[in-house]
């Protein structure tokens, strides 16, 4: 009782290992396993029909033989037994060599085949090997493959994506003809019923996904969802009603405040005569915008202190908080092609405004055509 010979329930038995009848320096074992069934069916013939009787009090007892040295199985034997008389049925199952495995991955199949709809099934095994991938597998692909894998999330697109994708496409066109083509844009001036600068607030108004990808790489938002234009005093901040273009917020760890001023792809960089020999002083937007945003920022920060809490129409806190430790600014205006001539660059023009541009820490300045650019660039990264 209680070894390989004679099996109990619930264990599995191992023998001794023996020698294989055609080649003794191989060492064979035996395992088996009894397993009892409280309710079994069995096919019978009644009248000509095949029909399932239900049984109770079966047991079976399986049994393998396989090498020690590869643990290959050569046998499996499936053995019933009447549990009254503790006799082995008459019947009985063995399968030899590559039947087991073929046993093996039957049943695997039964639990991978899909089973859609009520009708007949058949799916080649090929196909049905493909379903099945092992935990063990799937590990061990992800482990040989990382930088495979890496590669497929970074390029995953989604249905959402190629929607996006294909909005922001056509809008990076009406930019493109905002920027070069003049009566496309005194056409769509004319449709909105309003100036220059306002033409741009609205198209950024409505691709806010320019300004956050298009230049600091961080998504910005419109703040408390109100229009681009916001009134920092009179509306947050009090006083004068000193106006920024854009009071964005960076959604990051810590929200922080981000002004912005935006002019128009037609206002002028330089001043039309030079300063001095080579020295061409920066246009009176230009420096009077920068003065309008430094001085904005500077009432901000007195005001605001160190955050700025958003309350409802109501009065009550929104949750939506600010922070405004040195808030980051950043201008549009102009376009580089102010510099461009019959016969290239007029380089003392443009060294006179990069200068100028790279010594004015705040407000960042960035050019229209840069900042289609840069819009462009994050839209043709899908196409890669």
């Amino acid at each position: 009782m209680d070894s390989y010979l004679d099996p109990e329930p619930g264990k599995t038995y191992i023998s001794p290992g023996l020698p294989d009848f055609d080649d003794k320096s191989r060492m064979v074992r035996i395992a088996t396993k009894l397993i009892e069934s409280p309710v079994s069916y069995a096919f019978a013939h009644v009248k000509d029909e095949v029909v399932i009787r239900h049984k109770e009090d079966a047991k079976s007892c399986i049994t393998a033989k396989f090498f020690e040295d590869d643990r290959k199985m050569f046998v499996l034997s499936i053995q019933g037994y009447t549990v009254a008389t503790d006799k082995p049925h008459n019947a009985s199952f063995s399968f030899i060599g590559e039947e087991i495995g073929k046993l093996v991955e039957f049943l695997q199949h039964i639990q991978a085949m899909p089973l859609d709809g009520n009708g007949p099934k058949k799916i080649t095994d090929e196909a049905l090997r493909r379903l099945i991938l092992s935990s063990t597998q799937a590990e061990s692909l992800y482990k040989d493959n990382q930088e495979l894998f890496a590669e497929v999330i970074r390029s995953a697109i989604t249905k959402d994506d190629v929607i996006a994708v294909g909005y922001r496409k056509r809008q990076l066109q009406t930019f493109k003809r905002l920027l070069e083509d003049p009566c496309y844009f005194e056409e769509v001036k004319k449709q909105k019923g309003c100036k220059d600068e306002a033409v741009w607030q609205k198209y950024f108004e409505k691709n806010p996904w320019i300004f956050g990808y298009g230049l600091s790489y961080l998504y910005l938002s419109s703040l408390d969802d109100n229009k681009l234009e916001q009134y920092v005093q009179g509306f947050t901040v009090a006083h004068h009603g000193k106006r920024v273009d854009a009071l964005l917020r960076t959604r990051g760890a810590i929200s922080s405040l981000c002004f912005a001023e935006i002019k128009t792809h037609k206002t002028r960089l330089l001043q039309k005569t030079a300063y001095r020999g080579g020295c061409w002083a920066p246009s009176e937007d230009l420096a009077g915008g920068v003065l309008q945003v430094q001085g904005t920022v500077a009432m901000a920060s007195d005001t605001l202190r160190h955050k700025l809490a958003m309350n409802d129409d109501n009065g009550d806190p929104t949750g939506e908080v600010a922070y405004n430790y040195t808030p980051k600014a950043f201008m549009v205006i102009g376009s580089l092609q102010e510099f461009s001539t019959d016969k290239g660059v007029s380089e003392e023009r443009y060294r006179s405004f990069e200068l100028f541009r790279q010594n004015t820490t705040s407000p960042e300045i960035f050019t229209f055509d840069e900042l289609y650019e840069r819009a462009k660039f994050i839209v043709m990264q899908y196409d890669k």
